[in-house]
């Protein structure tokens, strides 16, 4: 992987758990010659993202779209800033510019962006892996839902396995350089219908 588009939150709790796996992204990430693709803000965890990428002569890219620039959030100390017209733009954009995806901590809008990557992966899209680093336990609650998805038969076992996770950013990052992507059909054949 060349790049690894990060989607987290605008926010930052002040989880010190939270501040030392990002740094410890950014330390696998620099090391590995990762360029960051994120969403080009700097404030909350993505600014602490970029800044740790930055800090350790790593590149970050960011894409944003207009109005978020417009209201001063945007990270003006990147290796590069696109800013573009929409959000619909700037998922796109990220997923073009990047090799695979990490999701941290986040509120809706890093939810929209992890899941609308991950669909696109499951429909055979794109190819990249998608991993979440879940310090502190995070998502826990969102990973059990997604086997109770695969348990309701809404969610292809395959499919779940997809959303490679750990709480562990050099373990996430080797994970998703080796692993085997494989979608299935999206459609179960035996629908039970009346």
């Amino acid at each position: 992987m060349k790049s690894i588009c990060v989607f987290c939150g605008a926010n930052y709790n002040g989880d010190p758990v939270l501040k030392t796996a990002v740094d410890l992204l950014a330390e696998v990430m620099v090391s590995k010659d990762i360029t960051l693709v994120f969403g080009g803000g700097k404030v909350g965890v993505m600014g602490m993202i970029a800044d740790a990428i930055l800090a350790r002569g790593g590149k970050a890219v960011g894409v944003i779209p207009r109005f978020l620039m417009d209201k001063e959030v945007g990270h003006t100390g990147l290796t590069e800033l696109h800013i573009v017209e929409n959000m619909h733009q700037r998922k796109k954009m990220m997923n073009d510019l990047c090799d695979g995806i990490i999701m941290l901590p986040g509120g809706f809008g890093t939810l929209e962006e992890f899941f609308e990557v991950l669909t696109w992966l499951q429909l055979g899209l794109h190819r990249h892996p998608v991993g979440v680093l879940n310090a502190n336990g995070f998502y826990d609650n969102l990973l059990l839902q997604m086997d109770v998805m695969v348990e309701q038969r809404y969610l292809k076992p395959a499919n779940r396995q997809l959303v490679i996770t750990s709480a562990d950013a050099i373990e996430l990052v080797n994970l998703m350089e080796n692993i085997k992507i494989e979608p299935d059909e999206v459609w179960f054949k035996d629908r039970n219908l009346t």
